[in-house]
């Protein structure tokens, strides 16, 4: 058994392969990065599951951006995504649901549990906008996810130290704390080592230009919203055997 697991936020196939090829252990497949990730679409799932060969694939189940707290109509979504990436292939999903109050929507959990059967599950940052982070993690082993993502309720995990610390003390070995959010070649180390969490999550990106040689720079697809048309954002091999090697050292071939 390898001593830590590597798991690569990917925003596209292409961030995927780029995963694998850096010895990535899984990826958790998202669609709309800047609002921390949304359910990919059929196609990315599909053509994923074809290009993962040796890295397992995980896919986040999340109809929209903003807050944890799902209408009937999204919890009905949500049950068919689950239901999609299972037959899709996926080896694992990716999700967390909240009450008004902060707390873990059991009810609901347990209903996306159930769909979720012959997959790993996640319980993703929703978790660290919980009310109570050590409650919830009690619950979340008894409903029996397999991990949680989380930043230590921080900006970033490096910033989380305190509590991600305490959180793997308090889980002892009874769930997997999956450390993300900020993790990367420069802070992972002393994320290991403060915290005592052996799996990590980080996006390994860096900012490609456009091949497009014509450009209309007055036009926003994001209407109000500044995105960059003409740049983004791609996982890199480079970065992602970069990060591994400053926890493990060098990478075999």
């Amino acid at each position: 058994m390898e001593q830590y697991q590597f798991e690569v936020c990917a925003n596209s196939v292409e961030s995927c392969l780029a995963a694998q090829a850096g010895g990535a252990n899984r990826v958790e497949l998202c669609a709309g990065i800047p609002e921390g990730g949304t359910t990919p679409s059929y196609g990315d799932i599909v053509i994923a599951r074809e290009a993962l060969t040796k890295t397992l694939l995980h896919v986040i189940i999340r109809p929209r951006g903003g807050d944890f707290l799902y209408s009937p109509i999204e919890q009905r979504i949500m049950l068919k995504d689950i239901d999609n990436a299972r037959r899709l292939g996926a080896d694992g999903v990716v999700f967390g649901c909240l009450t008004a109050k902060g707390d873990v929507d059991l009810s609901l959990m347990r209903q996306l549990i159930e769909v979720s059967q012959g997959m790993s599950v996640t319980f993703h940052r929703a978790f660290d906008v919980c009310r109570n982070p050590q409650e919830a993690l009690e619950q979340i082993i008894e409903l029996g996810c397999n991990r949680i993502l989380t930043s230590g309720a921080q900006a970033t995990a490096e910033q989380g130290i305190p509590l991600l610390k305490k959180l793997q003390q308090q889980a002892d070995g009874r769930i997997i704390l999956l450390a993300g959010c900020g993790v990367n070649e420069n802070n992972i180390a002393h994320i290991a080592m403060e915290t005592g969490i052996r799996e990590f999550h980080f996006s390994a990106r860096e900012t490609i230009e456009s091949k497009m040689l014509h450009r209309n720079g007055t036009v926003s697809m994001g209407g109000t919203v500044n995105i960059e048309e003409y740049r983004r954002p791609i996982t890199t091999a480079e970065r992602v055997k970069k990060t591994i090697k400053a926890l493990t050292g060098p990478i075999k071939n």
